[in-house]
């Protein structure tokens, strides 16, 4: 078997070997510990017939133990001076796809017809760039790709945000838009110590595993995600306060809007913390033919 590319002394000879240094604005932290690495492969339940998609490779050090376990892996990389790194690190493994692309600006549905032709499994693995983590996985959840979910590695604070419960201050508008899509849970929490360079925060692993239909059935999903914005703009304020002043001439259709929460069973004095997907759900259906 090869030698881990994520120990600390092969990560800081690979570093050296290819005059590497770190780019702030890529968010670039690397891991250096394969125990770590391992545990979250496994809480990706790949088998040998199983794709990965993963962003931001680094130096390989998490595609290499995808590889091992999987039947193919496709990452896609922004930052250009990797490229030879990644081909000379990845080099043992004939099962991995480097795209050189930025995955927000990527087609991503286009990469798995082509990747992953014969291929039912996918799941997404990554330690994600801490700056666009939520854009990343809001584009995976969004474009409804075949994909069985996502386990990635982010800031403990954004994780905390995702799984969070109703009632509780993490609870907010990105909480009801992963949860909507996915079951999410954080599944472990990792400390800073194991990266190079350290970042200033903890992160955590977070699995989410895509429901078989959204969490709440909704007359229309962009006017709900709309709705639950709105509900969170002003986190003290009542939830007929924030729907008033931040949906389109709110102000002009404040009966309409008592009249929807009344038909929604919602207390107008209650904040958007306190209500469950299924309240926004049936709200921003008794609101829908107010507004559109």
């Amino acid at each position: 078997m090869n030698k881990d590319i994520a120990t600390p002394i092969r990560t800081r000879s690979i570093l050296e070997k290819y005059g590497f240094s770190f780019k702030k604005s890529l968010g670039q932290n690397f891991l250096i510990d394969t125990n770590i690495l391992r545990r979250i492969v496994d809480f990706a339940e790949l088998s040998e017939n199983s794709g990965a998609i993963e962003i931001g490779p680094g130096i390989g050090a998490l595609t290499e133990q995808l590889a091992r376990v999987s039947k193919k892996v496709v990452a896609f990389e922004i930052d250009q001076r990797l490229l030879p790194i990644l081909s000379d690190t990845l080099s043992p493994y004939n099962n991995v796809k480097i795209i050189h692309k930025d995955v927000l600006e990527a087609n991503v549905q286009e990469v798995i017809d082509t990747e992953f032709a014969n291929i039912e499994d996918i799941m997404v693995v990554a330690n994600l760039p801490y700056y666009v983590t939520t854009p990343i996985i809001m584009k995976l959840l969004e474009e409804h790709l075949p994909i069985r979910g996502i386990v990635c590695m982010l800031q403990k604070e954004v994780a905390d945000r995702i799984s969070a419960s109703p009632g509780t201050k993490d609870y907010g508008s990105l909480s009801i838009a992963v949860q909507y899509y996915t079951q999410a849970e954080t599944v472990m929490i990792v400390p800073k110590t194991v990266f190079v360079p350290q970042p200033n925060v903890d992160s955590a692993v977070i699995r989410l595993t895509r429901r078989e239909k959204p969490a709440v059935s909704v007359k229309d999903e962009n006017f709900f995600f709309q709705v639950t914005k709105a509900s969170f703009a002003q986190r003290r304020k009542t939830i007929l306060n924030n729907l008033t002043s931040q949906l389109p001439d709110g102000k002009q259709k404040k009966e309409e809007i008592l009249h929807a929460l009344q038909a929604a069973e919602i207390e107008p004095s209650r904040r958007g913390e306190t209500l469950s997907l299924e309240e926004f759900g049936s709200l921003s259906d008794a609101l829908y033919d107010y507004f559109k």
